[in-house]
């Protein structure tokens, strides 16, 4: 067998703006998907029942759709719903920032419910505030143990952002023939 490797680096340009593409969906959705989802998580973890149950559903709804069906679901049906036109990376980034976030958002309660609960009711002894406790107390030990998630997660949005080629997402083509 001989394989003709000659074609990789003839349209190395075109791999790289792809890589570029790539790189560029991973990082704005993660800047956007982790304090999402730690805005979630405090929703589901410490508000009022009917809030918490609408992060839940979130959560729950985002997280068990299959990410192809959501990106297709957002380029389609939101437009439409929504009588406006939204561009195929805008589409993509929000496909990729409802799936994520509801991912992130897990992550970030299973960290917080791993610290021990004396851990906030210390500070809150101290006579900080709950958000305070939360702040300086709390979060900083659970990202800790959530770190090598987020890691997993980030693996894998890497991965993800393949599917928005679905949608026209793609690099621009950089070789003319």
């Amino acid at each position: 067998m001989n394989l003709d490797w000659t074609v990789v680096w003839d349209n190395r340009a075109l791999f790289l703006s792809g890589v570029g593409v790539t790189f560029t969906l991973a990082v704005v959705t993660m800047a956007i998907s982790i304090p999402a989802g730690i805005a979630v998580m405090l929703v589901r973890q410490y508000a009022p029942r009917p809030f918490a149950l609408v992060a839940t559903c979130f959560v729950e709804l985002f997280r068990n759709v299959p990410l192809l069906l959501l990106v297709f679901w957002a380029y389609y049906a939101i437009p439409r719903m929504m009588g406006m036109s939204i561009g195929n990376v805008a589409t993509g980034v929000i496909a990729l920032v409802l799936n994520v976030t509801a991912y992130n958002s897990e992550n970030f309660r299973a960290g917080v419910n791993s610290i021990r609960k004396g851990q906030l009711e210390a500070g809150l002894s101290l006579g900080m505030s709950w958000w305070e406790a939360m702040r300086k107390i709390v979060l900083p030990q659970a990202t800790r143990r959530i770190i090598p998630v987020l890691a997993s997660t980030w693996v894998s949005l890497f991965k993800a952002t393949s599917l928005v080629s679905t949608i026209g997402v793609g690099a621009a083509r950089a070789i003319s023939r």
